[in-house]
């Protein structure tokens, strides 16, 4: 009795030890990682070279069609062991022109062009553009009370970011109702065009694009973002004037689908090859930029994962997928179609990971995961802290991976950076290369990096 009393205690010694040795040896692949992507990493200049030689990459542009083969490029260069296109059929949209919009008051005083951008998607105004006196209203409830006035006139929705949100993606999420279906909500009551105020509390006068959804029964009118110093400075005026006009003009139009591709490089799994877990972000960008945040730092980190992986002779047991998604800002649709194919071919998938807000400094992993594997994933944490992460609390995942959780179940998750800075540029001309830091978007691709051999290591 004695003997096996004293076996318990000894046994459980024996795992304690040896998971312990583990978490070390864990621990210190992780740093070896680290060192490989901060001292002999590609991303950086991968990052310039996406930005500067090719800019911005909007769904079925020519630049999209030189980003695919940089991609293809890089990923081979990363030491990918194989390197293919997917179809995906994307929307093309063109801007086709400069976007102007003038107040027009009987003050008579000089009044500066207004800072603007059309929408993504949306119909332009025609050579005339549109002059028609202005409704301010901010928010739907009031738009619906005045609907009486809107007929014939300029809806200017002035609805700012509520800045008591400390996670500026709610106050993101709160106020993009008004780019999506504003233009449709104010030409059921004759609107003739509208003005949004950016989707952005930056303390700059950058009109931020974005995509928004007409409903197609009723009109298709014109719509603009407006920078907030002038969204400040145009209500402001219609206070003072209320009987001023606003002289609009934009030349959107959008083109019939196109075919562009999901640029996709594997690491063969040594154990599963059949099975995949899946790293990337989104390729295309607005038009207005460089697409340096959203998501050329994505794009990179993806394949920085990749490159450290093979650099360091990591033989992962599950194959590793790189997927540098076709069209994520307008319509979604690499994202649909990666997770399409994955259920008609009947394939599994560990694990989906996406980088697509932006490249500042990491503080977490969001995720959409049963309870276990988010206890699991959390037990990670110790290995992660080091290099930024904190917490796996936060519920959801990229845009792009999003698709493959309803299809076929996949578990997916999203890099977390600090996003205090992130809708300061978001869809503006500012989201250029010279806005990323370095370092910041190196330990993000070490969170990814960490993460990804720790799922193919030990699975979920």
């Amino acid at each position: 009795m004695m003997k096996k009393n004293l076996l318990l205690p000894l046994l459980l010694l024996t795992s304690g030890l040896a998971a312990q040795a583990q978490h070390v040896d864990d621990s210190l692949l992780i740093r070896r990682l680290a060192d490989t992507v901060l001292t002999n990493g590609g991303a950086y200049e991968n990052l310039r070279v996406l930005t500067k030689k090719i800019g911005g990459r909007l769904a079925g542009s020519p630049a999209t069609y030189k980003a695919e083969k940089w991609g293809a490029e890089a990923l081979r260069r990363a030491g990918a062991d194989t390197v293919y296109f997917q179809d995906v059929t994307v929307p093309h949209w063109v801007r086709g022109g400069k976007d102007e919009a003038r107040i027009i008051s009987k003050r008579r005083d000089f009044v500066a062009p207004l800072a603007v951008t059309a929408l993504g998607n949306s119909n332009g105004s025609g050579e005339k553009g549109v002059t028609a006196p202005v409704i301010e209203v901010k928010n739907f409830e009031e738009l619906e009370a005045r609907k009486d006035e809107v007929k014939g006139k300029i809806v200017f929705y002035n609805y700012p970011f509520n800045p008591r949100f400390v996670e500026t993606f709610r106050a993101y999420g709160d106020a993009v109702r008004y780019r999506g279906a504003g233009a449709s909500r104010a030409a059921k009551y004759g609107a003739l065009a509208v003005v949004v105020r950016s989707m952005s509390h930056g303390t700059n006068n950058f009109p931020h694009t974005g995509a928004l959804h007409y409903n197609d029964s009723f009109p298709k009118i014109p719509a603009l973002a407006i920078g907030l110093e002038d969204a400040d400075r145009l209500s402001a005026r219609i206070k003072a004037d209320p009987s001023l006009q606003l002289f609009v003009r934009t030349w959107g139009k959008m083109l019939p689908d196109t075919l562009a591709h999901n640029v996709i490089g594997e690491i063969r799994g040594s154990e599963f090859p059949d099975q995949y877990i899946t790293v990337g972000g989104h390729l295309d960008s607005w038009d207005v930029n460089e697409g340096a945040n959203d998501d050329g730092t994505g794009i990179v980190q993806s394949i920085q994962v990749l490159e450290a992986f093979k650099k360091l002779g990591i033989q992962p047991k599950h194959t590793l997928r790189i997927v540098l998604y076709a069209n994520e800002e307008n319509a979604t649709n690499g994202g649909r179609e990666y997770a399409k194919q994955a259920k008609l071919k009947g394939e599994k998938h560990v694990f989906a990971l996406e980088s697509d807000a932006g490249g500042f400094t990491p503080r977490g992993f969001s995720l959409e995961v049963s309870p276990e594997q988010r206890g699991k994933i959390a037990s990670w944490i110790p290995l992660l802290e080091p290099y930024g992460v904190y917490t796996v609390a936060a519920e959801g995942a990229g845009e792009d991976v999003g698709y493959l959780r309803p299809a076929i179940g996949t578990p997916v998750g999203e890099l977390e950076p600090d996003s205090q800075r992130y809708f300061d540029l978001h869809h503006a001309a500012n989201d250029v290369f010279e806005n990323v830091n370095k370092r910041e978007m190196e330990l993000g691709a070490i969170e990814m990096a960490a993460l990804t051999y720790l799922v193919d290591k030990y699975g979920l």
